[in-house]
């Protein structure tokens, strides 16, 4: 009889063979494992249907996005005036292209939920970009988009997408009124912006009195806020800065 000391590896396999188990048998996992039968269940019932995210992908990011709120100890950023409502400050221009596809996706995300938002397009009017800096700090630097719900800072593109990913922008977006009908405004057509009445997009008023002079009713592009889905309770706000 040969030495159990002197058996090669392979013949040790094969005299005591071990299976691995298809699922966990440890008591600690039986929740883990439950949730792994109902998937696989649900795969052969229903081949076709579309793959939803694992709960593994969606457990860790909920728990990095809420990582990352409670190892912030900064004050959150505050808008006034709209906490019944969604505010992104965002750009249409394509002159980066990152930041414009960050912009449009983020649209895309928050207009599917049928929410009051207020889209603040810093290349049509420039007073935007002052409330920003208002906000956040003249010498401070930042990335577009930006989003505020319910008049709380909630962050840029990474974290809109992370929070709608794991199911939590869902339920901060859930206390805010829903919007009745389409979301797009038949005035704009979700542009947010018309050309000056008074002017006709010019920005220069004449008369004989005094000649040429600049319209008071626009923004140096000649756009005024659409009257028909601009927010009634916004209102262009001075902000000292810090």
């Amino acid at each position: 009889m040969i030495p159990q000391w002197l058996r090669s590896p392979s013949r040790a396999a094969a005299t005591n063979p071990t299976k691995s188990p298809s699922h966990f048998s440890f008591s600690s996992f039986k929740d883990i494992d439950a949730i792994l039968k109902e998937e696989e269940e649900e795969q052969v019932l229903y081949p076709q249907s579309p793959k939803r995210p694992s709960i593994f992908h969606r457990v860790k990011l909920s728990t990095t996005v809420l990582r990352a709120w409670s190892s912030s100890n900064r004050r959150p950023l505050t808008l006034p005036n709209a906490d019944q409502r969604v505010v992104v400050y965002l750009t249409s221009l394509r002159v980066v292209r990152k930041t414009f596809e960050d912009c449009k996706t983020v649209r895309s995300i928050l207009r599917g939920f049928n929410v009051p938002i207020d889209e603040r397009d810093v290349s049509l009017d420039s007073s935007f970009l002052d409330e920003l800096q208002g906000i956040i700090g003249r010498n401070k630097s930042f990335t577009l988009p930006l989003v505020f719900i319910g008049g709380t800072y909630i962050g840029g593109a990474e974290e809109v997408k992370r929070l709608h990913e794991c199911g939590e922008l869902k339920k901060m977006i859930g206390g805010l009124p829903s919007v009745v009908g389409s979301s797009v405004c038949n005035l704009c057509e979700g542009l947010r912006f018309i050309l000056c009445p008074q002017c006709n997009g010019s920005h220069k008023i004449y008369s004989e009195k005094t000649g040429f002079r600049s319209c008071a009713d626009c923004n140096t592009n000649g756009l005024v806020r659409c009257p028909s889905c601009n927010p009634s309770g916004h209102r262009r706000i001075s902000y000292p800065f810090s």
